[in-house]
């Protein structure tokens, strides 16, 4: 009933609002009918006429008038206005109070209303020709006729305008009662879906019209308290373990990886343990000790056979188990294929800027896509549920999100790109940028070190798939499945395991400057990273060449250690970086001969963590000059290193890292006297300064450490699930259907 009082009362404002529009229209559609007719009247009369009053043929005007006024029964009168007097020639029943004085006055046809007995009447004035003598045609018209056509047009209109409007009112609140209804009984059935195990059902909720503002009213109710406990969280492994429990109970969390967290390999006193100089490693491997889980990666170790089960698993960490490492065994061929061939050769090149033509081989595409298969076999014979989470990480399985989905279709894939995602332009060359695409978009979750790489992955999506982007969301829809596309800036673990145990900074310093023959008062530089041609080892020692030139104070004061870990040596780029940075530092050592030490040492072997933060604890500087990078963690690793909070960090504006980290002395390796510079600004940098930058730069490292860059991944990936649950129908309950 009050919605069809609201109805009703709509049409009724309508209506009042609408009259004096339709009013005011019927009345100037009268009005210019009758100015229509008088124009045509005398447009019929004007030539005789003219001719008539030259002539002084009185008789036949007269004649001519009354055929005029007899002729339509809307005319009351015709005549002349020659004077300012009463009309020179008129019929009968012209009203006398129309006087020629106000008539005569416009050189053109003009239209005048009057009333007359209570009757308006309109008053056409025409000007018989160019002579002035011959005066005014006028005409007068009966208005009468066009206000009662007027008022019969506005009853029709306001009847027919009146009835659109209640029909339309009517069915319009139908439409709303039935929508509330149907929304208000999806709701509870969402809501409970989502509240009480057991109660959802596998069918999607959609909420009519409506649905996009419930979706969003749902996500913020669900997201509400999660976020402030993610903020206000100090991120640790017993944080992390806690808000899985709490928001994700009894989950599987399945990580997959090419690089292997722990590798066996036969050495001169049996099987040696290593640990491998990787970032992905360091970043997702305290994760997995504070979730548990299962780790599939590829075994690598030459002794990784001899150290698993039947099943090809093996509990690490070695001594304190807290997940399982599940290995793969791929062939020295697929391994030329699918790791160095199409992942290195490939996608490693084509998504860093630095100027290294990428090769494309049909034939490391096939293998690439086998070896994807198999590890997607894999995640579904560990996952021990229908639902695990799954972290594939990292540019070697962009095809297996979209195989997972295939086989474990309730499955949450979480794939983080470590690497920067180039703009859509220079991803085009890449010959299967479409599957790879559909691979990936198989994922729930898209997550790139940068919001500016989350733009280009939309871009590169938004040109080359088929596919609805929700900019606002941030999302892909392809083929029915949303896939969301989130910046989650990877970090390191606080305080980092290689800092147990390690002497302190004054006795760190003696130990490096002892095995490298330093003297007491020279400045240390450090570089460390593995062999690549993105991470600028060459502009860093270029580098060291332009301080010393520019400032030969430093020369016998100052030392880079450069230590790199071999890595793709089966690559000629790789073999030929090395060699030629062999070759530089041989250079640049030779060129400052007659100084001792020699500026750049070159260390050329692998280095267990507990080795490269006795580095960063001994140096004076850090230098990290990538060409191009994701994020770049030894940056933060340096951080993490210098707790007496000195120590300068010199860091690429090409590094993920400086979008963050704008404390340190931000550089372009490509411009060796600018890097130069910073590094002479860094050796002269006060130690207040020091302590000043430093300060803030490790406050934000250990409030945005790896686990609170896994526990955003992992929350929002709960927020899902349950996003996902509320939009089932809780088909199970009988009682929500009778309600």
């Amino acid at each position: 009933m009050r919605y069809g009082l609201i109805a009703v009362a709509i049409a009724l404002l309508a209506v009042l609002l609408l009259g004096p529009l339709v009013t005011s229209l019927i009345d100037d559609w009268s009005r210019r009918d009758v100015e229509m007719r008088a124009s045509l009247a005398y447009n019929s009369v004007s030539v005789p006429l003219a001719s008539m009053l030259t002539s002084g043929q009185d008789d036949h005007i007269n004649q001519l008038f009354e055929r005029v006024a007899t002729a339509d029964s809307r005319v009351v009168a015709v005549g002349v206005c020659k004077s300012d007097g009463e009309p020179s020639y008129a019929t009968k029943l012209m009203p006398s109070a129309i006087k020629c004085a106000e008539i005569s006055r416009s050189d053109v046809e003009s239209f005048s209303t009057i009333v007359v007995g209570g009757r308006r009447m309109l008053i056409g004035a025409f000007p018989i020709s160019a002579d002035p003598s011959h005066g005014h045609f006028i005409i007068v018209q009966d208005l009468t006729f066009a206000e009662y056509r007027g008022q019969e047009a506005r009853n029709y209109l306001t009847l027919m305008l009146g009835g659109i409007i209640l029909a339309s009112g009517a069915l319009a609140v139908g439409l709303v009662l039935y929508l509330i209804r149907n929304w208000t009984q999806k709701f509870k059935q969402a809501v409970i879906g989502a509240t009480v195990p057991g109660r959802a059902s596998a069918d999607p909720v959609t909420f009519g019209i409506l649905d996009r503002e419930v979706r969003q009213v749902l996500r913020q109710l669900e997201m509400s308290q999660s976020a402030i406990d993610r903020d206000q969280a100090n991120w640790s492994k017993s944080t992390l373990r806690d808000i899985v429990m709490a928001e994700l109970p009894g989950v599987e969390v399945l990580v997959v990886a090419n690089r292997e967290p722990y590798i066996h390999n036969r050495g001169e006193h049996g099987i040696e343990l290593q640990t491998p100089a990787s970032g992905l490693v360091s970043a997702v491997e305290p994760v997995m000790r504070a979730c548990g889980g299962t780790w599939i990666a590829h075994g690598s170790g030459t002794a990784d056979r001899e150290t698993v089960d039947a099943h090809d698993r093996i509990a690490v960490p070695p001594g304190h188990p807290e997940y399982t490492l599940r290995r793969i065994w791929i062939t020295e061929e697929e391994q030329d294929g699918y790791y160095y061939g199409l992942a290195n050769e490939g996608l490693w090149p084509l998504c860093h800027i630095a100027f290294t033509r990428p090769v494309f081989r049909e034939s490391d595409w096939r293998t690439y896509r086998a070896v994807n298969e198999r590890f997607a076999d894999a995640v579904v014979a560990e996952a021990k549920t229908t639902s695990p989470i799954v972290l594939v990480q990292d540019y070697h399985f962009g095809l297996l999100p979209r195989m997972v989905r295939e086989r474990l279709p309730d499955a949450t894939i979480i794939t983080f790109w470590h690497i920067p995602w180039p703009n859509a332009e220079t991803f085009g060359i890449f010959p299967w940028k479409e599957e790879l695409i559909h691979g990936l978009l198989g994922s729930t979750i898209i997550g790139f070190h940068t919001q500016f790489h989350c733009n280009n992955f939309l871009e590169t999506v938004d040109r080359f798939v088929e596919s609805r982007i929700d900019r606002e969301e941030e999302s892909v829809t392809h083929k029915g499945h949303e896939t969301f596309i989130r910046p989650y800036p990877i970090s390191i673990d606080w305080p980092p395991a290689a800092l147990e145990n390690q002497k302190s900074i004054a006795e760190c310093r003696e130990v490096v400057r002892k095995r490298f023959g330093l003297p007491a008062d020279t400045k240390i530089a450090i570089g460390i990273e593995r062999f690549d041609y993105t991470k600028g080892v060459l502009d860093r020692i270029r580098a060291v060449d332009t301080l010393l030139d520019a400032h030969p104070e430093w020369r016998g004061r100052f030392v880079l250690v450069q230590a790199a870990a071999p890595t793709r040596s089966k690559l000629s780029t790789y073999q030929g970086l090395q060699d030629e940075a062999l070759a530089l530092a041989d250079e640049i050592n030779a060129k400052y001969g007659d100084v001792s030490p020699a500026p750049v040492r070159l260390i050329i072997r692998h280095h267990e963590p507990t080795e490269v933060f006795e580095l960063f604890r001994a140096a004076d500087v850090c230098i990290v000059s990538s060409l191009h990078d994701g994020m770049n963690l030894v940056a933060k690793e340096f951080i993490a290193a210098r707790d007496d909070e000195r120590g300068v960090l010199v860091l690429s504006h090409f590094a993920g890292a400086s979008r963050e980290l704008a404390e340190a002395l931000i550089i372009n390796p490509y411009d060796a006297h600018a890097t130069g510079e910073a590094l002479h600004n860094a050796l002269t940098m006060s130690d207040t300064e020091q302590h000043e930058r430093m300060h803030l730069m490790r406050a934000y490292v250990s409030s945005r450490n790896v686990y609170r860059w896994a526990g955003r991944m992992l929350l929002d990936a709960s927020r899902l699930r349950k996003k996902q649950r509320i939009y089932e129908i809780a088909a199970a309950d009988p009682a929500l259907g009778a309600r």
